[in-house]
């Protein structure tokens, strides 16, 4: 765990968020006690998803252009007199 008083933490900013990045936490101290800790959101560090990854995942039951409802069920499509 790397550790960093606020005046270094401000002045190398990118850096540190290149450690935490990388899976690394960083501890914040204010006149040497540590007050803060930032850490990573996920140890993964990128995307490994890839194209087609979930082919073969969704079943579709039915026609996708059919309408969902019959005609005569459509209030609005009803001349009103």
């Amino acid at each position: 765990m790397k550790t960093a008083n606020i005046a270094k933490f401000k002045s190398h900013l990118s850096e540190y968020m290149h450690y935490a990045e990388a899976g690394e936490h960083i501890r914040i101290c204010k006149r040497n006690i540590a007050i803060a800790e930032l850490v990573p959101v996920c140890q993964s560090g990128s995307n490994k998803t890839h194209l087609g990854c979930g082919k073969n995942t969704v079943e579709i039951k039915g026609s996708l252009t059919d309408p969902v409802f019959e005609l005569k069920d459509w209030d609005m499509l009803v001349d009103s007199p």
